[in-house]
């Protein structure tokens, strides 16, 4: 007898047995393929995560893009990789494999097993499918976990609660990470084939980022092209790089600065575009970071540009002591080694 299961955000809540009856996959991973449907089932349970002493499960804080629910891949001790079942939510597009999301919602009244409730259908970030974090595994041993950036598909209107907020974190911390230096290929969106919650005036803003402007796609992808160029300019010059995993008490997610050098004790953040807007972003992230990296001196703060700003821009980074390196048309980058202003 096949089970029947209408995918339906807010309307479902349901247990892994009834989903692996209907669609085929498996009852036991967070990440279950059902090939033959052609989905990706994602349980996510951010309690899972609170017994090794990190939660990276959960709704972050909107973006420009819209919402954004982050999840921690598979793999319980040592580092996380990409293939497996990570790698099956990150070609799950590319095969044209639809993502369903589900949390956890409590044990079924007189039974052991976990209600699901159902988010909605997911994509991946296509600009930035996953975060590398650092946290314990099951063993105790720091590793390296991806966590997942999923925003809402095209069409989808996902039903979230408070719960489903990340939680704040309860210490401060930093640790050191590897720079995010991957550029991903772009995402191809699949087409929202299960059902729709009816929008209500709660849910009235839109969900979706689905249509995140193809200049926009690119703005991004060049800031990931030039932070991956510039590592391996530091690396050719015998310098280290990585960066740092921030999480602030009281706050929810963690702050991630692109790429600090500890040869020069430099910190930089990239930006895809060399606009006024973009420059003073970077100036205040510069500012926040800077005050959380550990060490007798201050770290240096520098901008890291794809082209040379106007003199007005480049008057702005001097006066609030931020050094500017910018790559050329050639490749070589202007402004390194940085000669200006120390701590």
């Amino acid at each position: 007898m096949t089970t029947t299961v209408d995918l339906v955000p807010g309307r479902l809540t349901t247990t892994r047995d009834e989903i692996a009856a209907a669609f085929g996959c498996g009852t036991f991973q967070g990440i279950e393929p059902a090939d033959e449907a052609g989905k990706v089932f994602v349980y996510s349970d951010p309690s899972a995560g609170e017994e090794y002493g990190y939660t990276f499960d959960g709704r972050a804080e909107d973006d420009e893009f819209g919402p954004l629910y982050l999840y921690t891949g598979a793999g319980a001790n040592g580092d996380q990789k990409t293939s497996g079942r990570n790698g099956s939510l990150l070609t799950a597009a590319k095969k044209g494999r639809e993502v369903h999301l589900f949390v956890a919602a409590g044990r079924v009244p007189g039974s052991g097993a976990m209600q699901q409730r159902y988010i909605g259908q997911m994509v991946l970030d296509p600009i930035k499918p996953y975060d590398i974090r650092r946290g314990p595994g099951r063993d105790g041993v720091m590793r390296n976990v991806l966590v997942f950036r999923f925003r809402p598909a095209e069409g989808t209107t996902p039903v979230w609660v408070e719960t489903d907020r990340m939680p704040a974190a309860t210490t401060s911390n930093v640790e050191i990470t590897e720079p995010m230096v991957e550029v991903p290929e772009p995402v191809t969106l699949p087409k929202q084939s299960g059902a729709k919650a009816k929008k209500t005036e709660q849910h009235a803003t839109a969900e979706t980022v689905a249509d995140i402007p193809a200049g926009q796609r690119k703005v991004l992808r060049r800031e990931g092209e030039l932070v991956k160029a510039f590592t391996a300019h530091l690396a050719a010059a015998g310098h280290e790089t990585h960066s740092f995993q921030i999480t602030i008490k009281g706050e929810p997610g963690a702050l991630t600065p692109d790429l600090y050098d500890p040869t020069d004790h430099a910190l930089y953040e990239a930006k895809g575009q060399t606009t006024r807007a973009n420059i003073r972003m970077a100036i205040g992230q510069l500012a926040d970071y800077r005050r959380h990296i550990p060490g007798q001196q201050v770290p240096r703060v520098a901008v890291l540009l794809p082209s040379q700003p106007s003199e007005d821009l480049q008057e702005l980074l001097g006066e609030e002591r931020v050094e500017l390196v910018y790559q050329t048309e050639d490749g070589r980058f202007v402004g390194w080694p940085l000669t200006g202003f120390e701590g």
